[in-house]
């Protein structure tokens, strides 16, 4: 949502986020294997029409990614990632997420084949992931967790959900407006 300065009769200004236009929600996939990267590209395919699916084959190429999303202003609501990468781990790179406080509300998922128990209690415990899946995974719960996450997203950041009813998780807005 664009943001616009308000100004109060005391001179005070104030940002504000305009309802005049829909947000746009990005969702972050890494995998350092590219026909792992497209088969989840190709799964989420069905989200595109609210969602903007971004790709990515490494963490440095998603954290770079993520600044210059937030540098435009625009809301990154979910990643998802592998875990077994070049250079920095999925945790490592969602335990980075995590710390940094303007992604504090963004929803991680850890996707992959190869991890250690450790490895799984850090991502719970380090990382905040919200959802873990080996590989490989059933496109349908892929879906609905995106949708879930998105949606709780929504609620957590105090936006109109009423511009994307259709799309999501029904469950949650129930839970959220109840």
């Amino acid at each position: 949502m664009p943001l616009s300065q308000i100004h109060h009769p005391n001179g005070d200004s104030f940002a504000h986020f305009s309802d005049a236009t829909i947000s746009v929600f990005n969702l972050i996939c890494v995998d350092d294997q590219r026909e792992v990267l497209s088969a989840v590209l190709q799964d989420l395919q069905l989200l595109s029409q609210w969602l903007n699916i971004e790709d990515c084959e490494s963490a440095d190429e998603v954290l770079e990614l993520m600044d210059e999303l937030d540098a435009e202003g625009e809301m990154i609501a979910l990643i998802i990632s592998d875990h077994v990468m070049p250079g920095k781990t999925g945790v490592e790179l969602l335990t980075e997420i995590s710390k940094d406080s303007r992604f504090i509300r963004a929803r991680k998922v850890l996707l992959t084949g190869q991890t250690t128990h450790t490895d799984t209690i850090n991502a719970i415990n380090s990382a905040g992931i919200d959802r873990y899946f080996e590989k490989p995974w059933q496109a349908e719960q892929l879906v609905e967790c995106v949708r879930n996450l998105v949606t709780k997203y929504i609620f957590d950041m105090g936006l109109d959900y009423t511009q994307y009813h259709e799309h999501l998780d029904q469950n949650v807005v129930f839970d959220r407006l109840r």
